[in-house]
């Protein structure tokens, strides 16, 4: 299995309809580490640290997010590096 890592910003409707804790529970689902936070921008960002193919599922799956969300963007803004064990959402930055 190889290993990736991405650090994304989620841009749209992706604040106020339930994006953290929907981006929990599916990376825990597929066995990921890293985090997820809310920016003062309005956009969120994640960081997806795991099997390559369990990363591209989740950043497929961040392409609709949750029921309430308009994702208009998912931009990975940078690769490689660590990502802490487990996942976590992370105080808004």
């Amino acid at each position: 299995m190889k290993q990736q890592t991405v650090h994304v910003r989620i841009e749209g409707r992706v604040q106020g309809v339930y994006f953290r804790a929907w981006t929990v529970e599916n990376a825990r689902r597929l066995n990921l580490n890293g985090w997820v936070q809310n920016r003062r921008d309005g956009d969120v960002e994640a960081v997806f640290s795991g099997d390559q193919e369990a990363v591209a599922t989740m950043l497929g799956l961040c392409e609709d997010g949750p029921r309430d969300a308009v994702v208009t963007s998912v931009r990975i803004v940078s690769e490689g590096g660590a990502a802490p064990d487990g996942f976590s959402v992370r105080p808004t930055l």
